[in-house]
């Protein structure tokens, strides 16, 4: 039996009831690697031997009667997690030697949980990029189409589940860098609410692995399943440590309902500053469909959802405001020249990120402040609606991109350009005020890549937008592997 594609739920059943070995999943997961991790380059750092040793303790814990939520099952870390013995570069060649000496908090919790850790998964430079790719390990491609990316920053590690390679990964999620992987390959990413999930060790190599407070950015589970999520981020969930885990437990709140007929759902579709694509408004419709064919209350449109034009706006002057902490004075002053000029009704995006750039600290609590209200404003929402569905990113995996400024790039939706970075819109919905948000897979476009949607729930209540995710699973299906035909048989990209 092939055991590659199986979920991480199917491994610890077929581990306890002794049909298979943490040994032999592990060397099928290395031998599927070494097969075809050349063609899509998302295992940038291998660690088989200390895979292979685990995979061995781990059968010895379980002939001793051991039982833990992870024992014996394969999976990735993101390259950005320090793990003892192993580099962490965040692509940055500089670095290229940095080895860290302690894992970061949620590795440890992994291997706590008794997972075999087979390697880490590619990233773009520095993490900041809706693809993946860098000097150090090269491109990273789409297993549906080579020739397009499997998203950034944490496409190594979607990139590797919907190959098969291990059952499970860790990502990180500042701008869409869980859920935009997930909605390019079509597999399952949970962005946590924000504080949820301790981040200590995933951190830049010229930086210490401190448990520093994060104002936008979260770590969190992925997964081939809906339910392997719920199982990952049992493991990696809680405070840590070291501050806040000194004084408190974490329990959350059991999803809403458990039946998809009892769910209020607000299904969005449309933004003010940027179209939706024709394929990823099918998926929404799709989504929307199953929830009205269940019996569930599908709305279209509420005056409580605080304004999605306005929450873009303080988005991306908070994504962008930590950005330029380590500039030298000269490109802070251009950058300071540069908004002085901006027309003062310029409401753009592209406006927006430069103004974000040099706020001062007065600025940055006014935006802070107006963040306050949209987060109250999403509190009364979810007393009407108990999640909210909407896109991860205009369009489906776009090609590779690999012009040198970020800036002169566009997205084309529906052959329609924009600028790079304004597909992040959907992304920041919820990251802006917190929210925890789940991608789902949501079917195909008609070129047959992976289109998915993700599912907005109220702070700290994320069992609810996880459990919404298995039901929608029941019902429209999940994730499928990777169709070996024409469209994946694009030219790989491995150079960068």
């Amino acid at each position: 039996m092939d055991w590659n594609l199986e979920t991480a739920e199917n491994l610890g059943a077929a581990l306890r009831a002794g049909d298979v070995t943490s040994v032999e999943l592990t060397d099928e997961a290395i031998t599927r690697i070494e097969r075809d991790d050349k063609a899509i380059n998302a295992i940038c750092v291998p660690d088989f031997d200390r895979a292979r040793a685990a995979a061995r303790g781990a059968d010895r814990a379980r002939a001793r009667g051991e039982d833990r939520p992870l024992l014996g099952i394969p999976v990735t870390v993101k390259e950005s997690y320090d793990i003892a013995g192993l580099p962490t570069t965040w692509g940055m060649p500089p670095y290229r030697d940095h080895q860290p000496a302690e894992d970061a908090v949620q590795v440890s919790r992994l291997k706590a949980a008794g997972a075999v850790v087979l390697g880490k998964t590619n990233v773009p430079l520095g993490l900041q990029d809706v693809q993946t790719f860098n000097d150090i390990y090269g491109t990273t491609n789409n297993p549906w189409d080579h020739r397009r990316t499997p998203g950034g920053s944490s496409g190594g590690s979607a990139a590797a589940l919907a190959s098969g390679f291990g059952a499970l990964s860790i990502g990180s999620d500042l701008a869409g860098s869980l859920r935009t992987p997930a909605h390019f390959c079509g597999i399952y990413a949970h962005k946590p609410t924000l504080g949820l999930v301790a981040s200590r060790g995933m951190v830049p190599p010229d930086a210490p692995a401190l448990p520093a407070e994060h104002d936008l950015a979260v770590v969190g589970p992925m997964a081939r399943s809906a339910r392997d999520l719920t199982l990952l981020l049992d493991v990696m969930a809680g405070p840590d440590p070291l501050t806040l885990g000194t004084a408190y437990g974490l329990t959350l709140p059991p999803a809403r309902h458990e039946r998809l007929r009892d769910f209020r759902v607000l299904v969005l579709d449309e933004h003010p500053l940027i179209p939706t694509g024709a394929a990823v408004r099918a998926g929404v419709e799709r989504v929307a469909d199953a929830l009205v064919d269940a019996g569930a209350r599908v709305e279209r449109h509420s005056p409580l959802l605080p304004d999605p034009a306005e929450a873009s706006l303080l988005y991306m002057q908070l994504l962008v405001s930590g950005s330029v902490a380590r500039f030298p004075t000269d490109a802070y002053e251009q950058l300071r020249s540069m908004v002085a000029e901006l027309p003062v009704g310029d409401r753009s995006l592209q406006a927006a990120r430069l103004r974000g750039m040099v706020l001062s600290h007065r600025d940055w609590i006014e935006v802070n402040n107006l963040r306050e209200l949209h987060r109250h404003g999403w509190r009364r929402l979810f007393t009407e609606f108990d999640a909210v569905v909407c896109p991860v990113t205009p369009t489906p995996a776009f090609p590779h991109d690999h012009h040198p400024d970020p800036l002169e790039r566009l997205i084309a939706v529906d052959g329609v350009e924009f600028p790079y970075f304004d597909q992040l819109v959907w992304a920041g919905l919820p990251t802006m005020p917190g929210l925890p948000a789940t991608a789902v897979p949501a079917g195909r476009s008609p070129e047959g890549l992976p289109v998915g949607v993700q599912i907005i729930g109220p702070m700290f209540e994320d069992r609810t937008p996880l459990r919404l995710a298995e039901l929608l699973e029941q019902r429209i299906g999940g994730f499928r592997a990777p169709e070996q035909g024409p469209g994946a048989r694009g030219d790989a990209v491995r150079g960068s």
